[in-house]
Parts: structure tokens; sequence; C-alpha cells
């Protein structure tokens, strides 16, 4: 029986992805312990939510560093108190240094709003529609050195209809999001390697 995995997750905001995680591993349905909840951003809502489930929190402003290098060496240093076996990205909103990704690379993953390869980086949704596609959804990788690169793990897929705005393509598919994710790092802490594909609900 694999052992219990230690998962820390680092966000941006509200970590609505975050808390599906750390619902997960509450239920059960995930074999891990959450270790650390690590945010960028004093203002991050999620940090509030994870100290109510009792999930240890750090604040680590990266606006406190000159340089990303400096801000990418904190990081470490925290992760590195916090011993995981798994890092996941939740609306982490920082393109992380090489250096960084190398000393945790196999080990971190992230969840990205479309199917990559395709439409990487911001302003996922409002791409999707300008560039006509029929099917929009989201994806997670692993994280490497290069910008939403990296072996993919899963993908879910949402219908895009002519009425589609970026903002109801969004919604959309934070509910496969919300899927997706926990499906992932269950795989993953049961020392699986993923493939999953999940359809629209």
């Amino acid at each position: 029986m694999a052992a219990v995995k230690r998962v820390a997750i680092l966000i941006s905001g509200g970590g609505s992805n975050m808390l599906r995680l750390l619902d997960g591993m509450r239920d059960g349905a995930i074999d891990a312990q959450p270790v650390l909840v690590l945010s960028n951003k004093v203002d991050a809502g999620g940090i509030a939510k994870a100290a109510a489930r009792d999930v240890p929190t750090k604040v680590l402003p990266h606006v406190d560093y000159a340089k990303r290098e400096d801000f990418d060496a904190a990081l470490h240093d925290a992760l590195i108190d916090a011993r995981p076996d798994i890092i996941c990205l939740a609306g982490f909103m920082r393109i992380l240094t090489p250096g960084f990704t190398a000393k945790w690379e196999g080990r971190m993953i992230n969840i990205h709003p479309s199917l990559l390869p395709l439409f990487r980086g911001l302003h996922t949704h409002r791409r999707a529609i300008e560039a006509g596609v029929a099917v929009h959804g989201c994806t997670v990788h692993g994280v490497t050195a290069e910008l939403d690169d990296g072996p993919i793990y899963g993908q879910a897929t949402v219908p895009v209809t002519p009425d589609d705005t970026p903002e109801t393509l969004a919604a959309k598919v934070l509910v496969q999001e919300h899927r997706l994710y926990p499906a992932v790092l269950s795989e993953l802490c049961a020392d699986r390697v993923p493939r999953l594909s999940l359809g629209a609900v």
C-alpha cells in the first residue's frame, strides 16, 4: 500500500481548486495529507479558507523580493520546511524560474484552463472563442521550465456554443477543473501515472 503523500498547494487568489483538493483529502477520496497552503499575495482569500480547515498556511509576498530568483529561493525554503511529496499549483499566478522548477520537477503539477498544447498563457477563454474551436476545457500537467508545458496527466472538455462569452466559458471550464484536479491528484497519490479524459457533465 502506498504511503500517504504530503501535499503542498500554492495559490494566489480565492482558492476554489484548492478547496476541492482539500475536501478530497479530508473525505478520503485522495490518500494524502495537506501540509501547506502558500500564497504569494497577502489578500488571497484562500489562505483564510485553508486555515479554517486547520491546514498550515504561509504568505510569501512576491513584492517583497527585488528579483524573481530571490522569491523563488524563499519559496523553495518554505517548501523544504513543509517536506511535500507533491506540489499543486492552484491558481498560482507566478512564472517560476528554471532554477526552481528543476529542483521540484516530477513532483509539481498545475491546472491550466485550456486543452494544452492549445492556448498556453493567459486569456484562454477569449482566445478559444476567437479561434472558433468547438471544444474547450482544462488540463492538469507536470510543471517544467517551459510555460504550460510538461507531461499531460488529464484533460476535461466542454462544448463551446455560439452564445458563449469568455465569462460563460470560464464558468463551464471551472466546473470541470473541480472534477479533474482531485481525480489526477488521487491517481498520483496512489503512485499511478494518470491519463485521464473527462467529458462534460
